[in-house]
């Protein structure tokens, strides 16, 4: 039996600097003007001095003059503080500091800062765990169009986490995030499709997410693209095409593309029916926890014992 995978569900913090410049000017001139106190100057001062524009690369140089910016309120500065205690580039790591100047760019509406309090919230890191809140700054950068907060809404909604559980509005946020490219989104838009799962099932609306999400390198939705092709389901049946995907899937270390591939070896569709591989694969899939895989092993193994006692 072919396998493939349903909703795909991840919280993570955006971790990187926002690098857009206030102002372009030569570094001299914007040292000149970050002395004098200029918030937007010190802002790109920092912008500089963490990726080495003008100036040799230093992370400590690029806090001191964040922290200038932040001081003055300057939301960009105050996010790319949260970020360096995040990731403790220029200072010690501490999600405790990485919260606090976090809250104060999103309460200036940054919406990348409010994205990384409701992941913060929703892990219960350097603040006390709570749905509610995190659903709340989600909430809240997802309405200005930050596509990785619309798919936690997504995924909140999905779960009932925070909020009441529901399909219609997991695919509502889901549907935002995967327009603006989000792959995961775009897996689980496939996926919601395919099921009849807060829209109506429809096989080649679920081909169509998938492929924009496979063309992205999303490994299960490679996985679910050979379902597809393999089964014919949306899509003219090709075990040809369904190896190729699958192939994909499994050079990432996706079980589930392990096992199909195994499958496809092991019965000769698509390509020249080889046992030996086949094995291989299921036993890679196995190994990372893929349950058809192990209970085909075990079939497997039973039917050898077998031949071996006779």
């Amino acid at each position: 039996m072919l396998h493939k995978k349903n909703i795909f569900l991840s919280l993570m913090l955006a971790l990187s600097f926002s690098s857009a410049f206030a102002q372009v000017n030569s570094f001299d001139k914007t040292l000149a003007s970050a002395t004098q106190g200029d918030a937007s100057a010190q802002y790109n001062l920092g912008v500089m001095y963490a990726n080495g524009q003008g100036v040799a690369q230093n992370y400590a140089k690029a806090f001191e003059w964040y922290s200038k910016a932040a001081t003055q309120g300057y939301a960009v500065a105050q996010y790319n503080l949260g970020v360096m205690y995040d990731n403790g580039q220029g200072v010690a790591q501490s999600d405790l500091k990485a919260f606090e100047w976090y809250s104060k760019a999103a309460a200036q509406g940054y919406a990348a800062a409010q994205y990384n309090l409701g992941v913060m919230y929703a892990k219960g890191q350097g603040v006390a765990q709570s749905d509610l809140k995190a659903f709340e700054w989600f909430n809240k950068s997802a309405a200005q169009g930050h596509a990785l907060a619309q798919y936690n809404l997504g995924v909140m909604y999905t779960n009932g986490q925070g909020v009441a559980q529901s399909d219609l509005k997991a695919f509502e946020w889901f549907n935002k995030s995967a327009a603006q490219g989000y792959a995961a989104a775009q897996y689980n838009i496939g996926a919601m499709y395919e099921y009849g799962q807060g829209v109506a099932q429809n096989y080649a609306k679920a081909f169509e997410w998938y492929s924009k999400a496979a063309a992205q390198g999303h490994a299960s939705a490679q996985t679910n693209l050979g379902v597809m092709y393999a089964s014919g389901k949306g899509v003219e049946q090709s075990y040809a095409r369904a190896f190729e995907w699958f192939n994909k899937s499994a050079a990432q270390g996706n079980a589930s593309g392990y096992y199909n591939l195994g499958l496809m070896y092991d019965k000769g569709n698509g390509v020249k029916q080889n046992f030996a591989k086949a094995f291989e694969l299921y036993n890679k899939a196995a190994t990372d926890g893929n349950r058809n895989a192990q209970y085909t092993l075990g079939i497997m193994g039973t039917v050898a014992n077998r031949d071996l006692s006779r």
